[in-house]
């Protein structure tokens, strides 16, 4: 099929356009760089020519996919070049779905030795005064929030990346978000990729008053940006983990094999490629998928609730999900109980949503009383079709937002 007879095109970013995100490690200093490869639609060319970036000697990369339909499949140039860059897209048989990755073990291996001897120096995830606490209390000093709280995570943890790209609504063609290219691009539209990472970088930390882990953009003159890769290795830093740490669940529909069974390999495999450690005893007290949809309904319902003042102030990264920030994460939250099916563990869904003619959420409630989950459930899902759409916080955004 043609782009535009599969919808396959960067125009249609909103729902069916990938981005990639190489985040580059120097192995003598330690330093951190990030660099955001462009993706065109088949048969354009860029709007504006990508920045060459100029990489440290002997630099340690992982390239993180992600995509805003469901299943994008990465194809070599050459049949050894998938290979030959330590690329994964899955287990054989059973892709991630809408992740994949070159290189990640090899990089967060190599990251967290060097953190170790001292020399990545990974920063403090940084406290809020204006974080409220689920008791009603102003949370002076209450620690920000990373991508493996509970405070925050979704159905599909650490999945996705932070790039954006620039669209030239006009012609269709993208190029990368630079300061430059935005001044040259006459009404174009900011392209990114629904995440926790986007979610958290650009829509809560601005709102809580907290600072996302950035390093220089080699492709935007060396202006500090933010990767997924950055966010797992703020999440993991000693310091900055909460007492219940978010890791990619077995239940999560990403990591299931083929026949929508829990799959360790595959949650492992998952996990290797963003530096998480495999499912273990120890981390099954947080993440099986029973203690999973446990905490996320414990920890994450009362602290929307506390801060639904400060949070329906915040801009809502899709609309048609929910009218501000406090609105989308209530939703959020409430589709997430439902894909990851948290009603087979003896669960009750903590969120009432009252949504428009539309289907957006304008208002919520919350049941914050704890509980507490019984059994295992079932190691299989239900079929895609019978689970709430999952891909429901895609962005597509005016460049001047």
């Amino acid at each position: 099929m043609t782009p535009d007879a599969s919808g396959c095109t960067m125009a249609n970013a909103a729902a069916l356009g990938a981005f990639v995100q190489a985040t580059i490690l120097n192995p003598r200093t330690g330093k951190l760089y990030v660099y955001n490869p462009l993706v065109i639609t088949q048969g354009t060319t860029p709007a504006v020519a990508p920045v060459v970036p100029t990489l440290p000697r002997n630099a340690i990369v992982t390239i993180d996919f992600g995509f805003n339909g469901t299943v994008l499949t990465q194809v070599g140039a050459t049949p050894n070049t998938l290979r030959n860059a330590n690329c994964v897209n899955g287990t054989p048989g059973s892709e991630f779905g809408q992740v994949s990755f070159c290189n990640g073990i090899n990089f967060f291996r190599a990251a967290h030795q060097l953190e170790a001897e001292g020399r990545l120096k990974v920063p403090s995830a940084g406290t809020s005064a204006k974080i409220v606490t689920s008791g009603g209390a102003l949370g002076t000093g209450q620690a920000c929030p990373t991508t493996h709280n509970f405070d925050m995570v979704d159905q599909d943890p650490s999945d996705n990346v932070t790039t954006e790209y620039l669209l030239n609504p006009a012609t269709g063609q993208t190029a990368q978000n630079t300061t430059a290219n935005a001044g040259n691009i006459p009404g174009s539209m900011l392209l990114l990729n629904g995440s926790d990472n986007t979610l958290l970088d650009l829509f809560m930390d601005p709102v809580l008053g907290c600072t996302p882990f950035q390093v220089p953009d080699l492709g935007n003159n060396n202006q500090p940006t933010s990767s997924q890769a950055l966010n797992e290795l703020l999440a993991e830093k000693p310091g900055n983990q909460s007492k219940l740490d978010a890791l990619v669940p077995e239940n999560d529909e990403m990591t299931l094999n083929g026949d929508g069974q829990f799959d360790v390999a595959k949650t492992n495999l998952y996990r290797a490629e963003v530096g998480q450690a495999p499912v273990n005893a120890q981390n099954s007290r947080t993440s099986s998928p029973a203690m999973y949809c446990q905490n996320m309904v414990n920890v994450q319902a009362p602290f929307i609730a506390a801060n639904q003042t400060l949070l329906a102030t915040g801009q809502s990264p899709v609309t048609a999900v929910g009218n501000n920030l406090f609105t989308f994460m209530a939703n959020r939250l409430s589709m997430s109980f439902t894909n990851l099916a948290c009603q087979n563990f003896g669960l009750t869904d903590p969120v009432t949503v009252t949504l428009d003619g539309n289907g957006a959420a304008t208002a919520a409630t919350f049941n914050t009383t704890q509980q507490k989950a019984t059994g295992t459930g079932s190691t299989t899902m239900p079929a895609q079709g019978q689970r709430e759409g999952r891909h429901h916080h895609r962005f597509m955004n005016p460049s001047g937002m």
